[in-house]
């Protein structure tokens, strides 16, 4: 994943399996790369064979001022339930809410007190600081789009190399098509909102958006 450019914002989700997450996170407009790895724990150099104590997890780079954190928690909240992934493989496929900035954690506070006046119990999830963030193996980066080799060749031919088309907006928009969170036509309605790409990129993203053989 390339690194953090200016007004971007860094947030990260461990709700098991990261297959999923990633395709969600990716299908939001705003989102402007997403990348499956492993964090909250302390072993070093953790794989998917060997994980240790950490947890699978998603790393979501946003921009906040088309996305909010607070959307993205939404997600967070309703696409997953810590009953049914904590424990299971130890802690692989752990709840966790990693934080990046006070922001964040107040957003977080703020779900938690409204809960509590709900009279909720708290939710079996984990509330920490992103610590070190470990990528997971290229076969687990954007898996559904992957099952698609016209879209994942067609991808690899709009960018200069095998890791710029991966950690792209649009790889994270396709993975999210792929998983059925997404439609093409929203994508494409989008694509002529983004900014930092010149008309005639934008027009030849499109064109290959409408040529995919799903």
């Amino acid at each position: 994943m390339p690194d953090q450019e200016a007004g971007w914002r860094t947030a990260a989700f461990s709700m098991g399996c990261f297959w999923s997450p990633e395709a969600l996170f990716g299908a939001r407009e705003g989102v402007l790369a997403t990348q499956t790895g492993y964090a909250g724990g302390a072993a070093e150099a953790p794989t998917y064979r060997e994980m240790g104590d950490h947890s699978e997890t998603v790393l979501v780079r946003y921009d906040a001022a088309v996305v909010s954190y607070g959307e993205l928690l939404r997600l967070f909240r309703e696409h997953h339930d810590p009953a049914n992934t904590n424990g299971y493989k130890g802690r692989q496929y752990q709840s966790i809410l990693h934080w990046t900035e006070p922001e964040q954690l107040e957003a977080i506070e703020a779900w938690l007190e409204e809960r509590r006046l709900a009279g909720l119990p708290e939710p079996d999830t984990e509330i920490r600081e992103l610590g070190p963030f470990f990528p997971a193996e290229e076969r687990h980066q954007k898996y559904y789009l992957k099952r698609y080799p016209d879209a994942w060749e067609k991808l690899l031919g709009l960018f200069p190399s095998h890791a710029e088309a991966e950690s792209s907006r649009l790889a994270c928009r396709l993975n999210g098509l792929a998983k059925g969170f997404a439609n093409r036509s929203a994508l494409l309605d989008e694509l002529e909102r983004w900014t930092g790409e010149a008309p005639e990129r934008r027009r030849e993203l499109a064109a290959a958006v409408r040529s995919i053989r799903w």
